[in-house]
């Protein structure tokens, strides 16, 4: 038996992508660009197996059996790493060997917080050490089962080019900028809502591509301008700028996703809070220190510099006050010590917003990460001498 485990982290977009010009290969119609998670708090996780005992192909998600053959993304991501393994020749083992595959997310999966982008990420990439092929050649493969895992390939902030040509050789994701250009980067999420979303990524999509005018003028006239403008703000560390244009850009998303017929609707009340909140927040503070950002779902990710997020955390628990507030179940991730004289002195002063008790169901501090990661054998999800799934 041939076994890999890998772990490949969570991408934020801070200009989405939404809309295909190819369904089949995932092709966008614009370009997206994305600020990888650190793994320690968010990441996929998957081990892959090959035996020539394995009777047929195998997956499980999250301890559930999934169907394998039947998903034709799942599988078009298989049959190109195994021809590119063939063409390679670095095979370790017969390719007609059947597969036992496992993985896992330590984060709520199709809740809007990008959980199919680091699940193919880290299939792709687990199964390319399995196969010996390399990492330069994994976008285009990982962009066929979910379009933005290509931008989880990566860390650091990352642009998938919608590229022209009609096989999309040319869509690929690559990097902007490493973590550690901006290693004072830091994310708060806020979870308002894991359960799994109403009206799936890649139907929104494909209704909007069908319905929405404004899409087509976002594509067009928006996007390559914000792009520019983001990477400069990028590379010249210039936070409330790439704050501002983020936050544009999240708003016109979900306003093309009310624009598309019927409606698809990802936020609700209390992400529209957060919104009144983030904007609160820096008008009191003088300056744009908070951005927010919404992907197709009502979860918000903050991004702000390390130095604030003491003084966020602080002003968001006033807000947006909760019975487990002092739990590390409710706040989770890089521990945050809040200072009392930021929330006597400043944050509680009555010009933030008051919202209702609990309406969140937990917090995960993060920062700005690095790309998949491959794991010792001891972190494997299979029983090594069966192929089957531990018990976690």
């Amino acid at each position: 038996m041939f076994v890999e485990t890998c772990i490949a982290p969570v991408n934020i977009a801070l200009i989405k992508y939404w809309g295909k010009r190819h369904e089949e290969l995932i092709l966008p119609i614009n370009d997206s660009l994305s600020v990888t998670l650190n793994t320690d708090e968010m990441c996929a996780k998957t081990t892959a197996a090959a035996s020539a005992s394995f009777k047929d192909n195998v997956m499980w998600l999250n301890g559930e059996k999934v169907p394998f053959e039947q998903n034709a993304r799942l599988m078009r991501c298989v049959k190109e790493l195994q021809q590119l393994a063939t063409a390679k020749g670095k095979l370790k083992f017969p390719i007609e060997w059947k597969l036992h595959i496992a993985s896992r997310n330590n984060f709520p999966t199709a809740a809007g917080l990008a959980s199919s982008a680091a699940g193919y990420a880290c299939l792709v990439y687990t199964l390319a050490q399995l196969y010996g092929v390399e990492k330069e050649e994994l976008t285009t493969i990982a962009r066929q089962g979910s379009g933005s895992a290509c931008r989880s390939l990566h860390g650091g902030f990352v642009r998938w080019h919608m590229g022209t040509r009609n096989d999309g050789s040319d869509s690929i994701g690559s990097p902007v900028v490493s973590a550690e250009h901006w290693q004072d980067f830091h994310i708060i999420i806020l979870v308002v809502n894991d359960s799994r979303k109403k009206t799936s990524s890649t139907s929104g999509m494909k209704r909007a591509v069908e319905t929405s005018d404004l899409l087509t003028h976002r594509a067009q006239h928006c996007v390559p301008q914000r792009i520019a403008a983001v990477i400069d703000a990028i590379k010249n560390h210039d936070f409330p700028k790439l704050a501002e244009i983020t936050m544009r850009d999240s708003n016109q998303f979900h306003a093309i996703a009310l624009d598309t017929f019927p409606p698809c609707a990802y936020m609700n009340d209390v992400s529209h809070a957060i919104v009144d909140f983030v904007h609160a927040f820096n008008k009191e503070a003088g300056e744009i220190k908070l951005a927010y950002t919404f992907d197709a779902g009502p979860n918000a990710c903050l991004f702000l510099l390390e130095k604030d997020v003491s003084a966020a955390l602080a002003a968001i628990q006033n807000s947006f006050p909760n019975d487990a507030g002092d739990s590390v179940e409710y706040v989770k991730g890089i521990p945050i010590r809040c200072e009392p004289k930021e929330i006597d002195a400043f944050y509680n002063n009555g010009t933030l917003p008051k919202n209702d008790k609990n309406l969140f169901k937990y917090i995960i501090h993060t920062r700005i990460g690095t790309g998949p990661q491959r794991l010792d054998e001891s972190k494997s999800l299979l029983n090594i001498s069966n192929g089957l799934p531990l018990e976690n």
